[in-house]
């Protein structure tokens, strides 16, 4: 799929089959370390948002990979999305409703906040 088709947005069921499925894809979560140590999904790697812009050499071994990026609703993640196209980042996808949205679907058992 092309940069230009690819939609800025990816519903967390589609996320999980693809994990389950075992396709390659880098899961991004941009919400804060506090957050995160809270409640998160299995396999995502933080980077928060606050500190993209410092750290987004980390990112370089997935430039040219599709990049999934969740937050809390999904605000913050769009808004990474964007930075990241705009950074050549051009396979990235935010998360619909975030891990909010994959709490009420995939797995109930993940607090909500």
């Amino acid at each position: 799929m092309t940069a230009a088709a690819l939609p800025w947005e990816i519903d967390c069921r589609t996320v999980k089959q693809k994990l389950d499925a075992g396709e390659p894809f880098f899961l991004l979560d941009c919400r804060e370390q506090s957050e995160y140590d809270a409640v998160r999904i299995p396999g995502a790697t933080l980077l928060p948002m606050s500190q993209l812009t410092t750290r987004a050499a980390e990112l370089e071994p997935q430039r040219g990979k599709h990049i999934v990026v969740h937050c809390h609703h999904g605000g913050r993640s769009m808004r990474v999305a964007q930075w990241l196209r705009q950074n050549g980042f051009d396979q990235t996808q935010s998360m619909a409703g975030g891990i909010h949205q994959w709490a009420v679907e995939i797995d109930p058992s993940l607090p909500t906040y």
